[in-house]
């Protein structure tokens, strides 16, 4: 008989509140199998430290695995931060494939992390648990609020060099971009490029490689003008307050938020990923933590740290 697990968190609304110590029930039921002419069965399933699964993932997803990890244990974030270690997106699924990691919590990778895990013959089971935006920044002192896709393809192009081409003052634009194995740069080939090459990064005192914050802090210092021009999730732009002294721009006048990200009317937008090994049996603890990103728990979880659930 398949079980179908689901976690019951006593109560709802602490679940959400802080991830207190008193957060989570110490034990999480879990199983209950309905199906006609068989008897009711439940089952308890206690989350610890030595039965946690290994997450992995992106940058931008640490703060929901963390809020995870929290609620799932009982414990408070700050003592679970030890268990988010993420490897970023390529690297988080070389790891899965390798054993080094049991669930990632992770953005899309590229097509050739696909191709790499089908020339392994690892196959994995993987699910949308959050719908997440690509959004471009600026400085707030930047006059240009709005810009069309046409518009970024020529910045990142280099068709496109002065910001008085888009509707701005006549000053150069400085286009940074993020390190090729990044999500967000995933993302930004993916959905925005689509096809055509990005002109070469500046590197004007800026590290060769980027993290998502490095971007973002670059943005800000950036000889304190309104020349820069750079990219991120909305996540980490708006809900870690990391854009505060820059601004998030529109693209072809629709401003992201969580309406109109869920309802698909901004442009440029990807799910974030629950991503396990095929091979997980039913009751493993990876296969449970992952079923219940997808359960009605797992969703308002989602919706509570800032990210934009599949399930509104």
């Amino acid at each position: 008989m398949k079980r179908i697990f689901v976690i019951m968190l006593v109560a709802a609304a602490l679940l959400l509140s802080a991830c207190k110590n008193d957060v989570a029930s110490t034990t999480h039921d879990l199983g209950w199998d309905t199906q006609p002419d068989t008897p009711l069965f439940r089952e308890e399933y206690r989350f610890t430290r030595e039965n946690f699964p290994r997450m992995d993932g992106s940058t931008s997803t640490v703060p929901l695995a963390q809020a995870a990890a929290c609620v799932l244990l009982g414990e408070t974030r700050e003592s679970v931060e030890e268990l988010v270690v993420f490897n970023r997106t390529t690297q988080s699924f070389r790891n899965l494939a390798a054993g080094l990691c049991d669930i990632l919590i992770v953005a899309e990778p590229s097509p050739d992390v696909f191709e790499e895990l089908k020339g392994q013959r690892f196959e994995i089971e993987i699910a949308p648990i959050a719908t997440e935006a690509l959004v471009f920044i600026v400085n707030a002192s930047n006059p240009v609020d709005s810009l069309t896709h046409e518009q970024i393809k020529g910045i990142y192009t280099g068709k496109i060099t002065n910001w008085r081409e888009v509707g701005g003052e006549d000053i150069e634009i400085v286009a940074y971009q993020r390190d090729p194995e990044a999500g967000s740069q995933v993302s930004m080939e993916k959905l925005v490029m689509d096809g055509l090459e990005m002109a070469a990064a500046p590197t004007q005192s800026v590290p060769t490689a980027f993290g998502m914050g490095d971007l973002i802090e670059a943005l800000k210092g950036f000889d304190g003008s309104a020349n820069a021009i750079g990219y991120t999730m909305f996540y980490y732009a708006e809900e870690m307050r990391m854009a505060e002294g820059l601004k998030i721009i529109a693209v072809g006048g629709v401003a992201p938020g969580d309406n109109t990200i869920r309802a698909g009317e901004y442009p440029f937008l990807n799910p974030y990923f629950a991503v396990i090994g095929a091979n997980e049996p039913d009751d493993s603890p990876a296969r449970i933590m992952y079923n219940w990103l997808l359960s009605d728990e797992g969703q308002a979880l989602v919706s509570h740290e800032g990210y934009v659930s599949v399930r509104g």
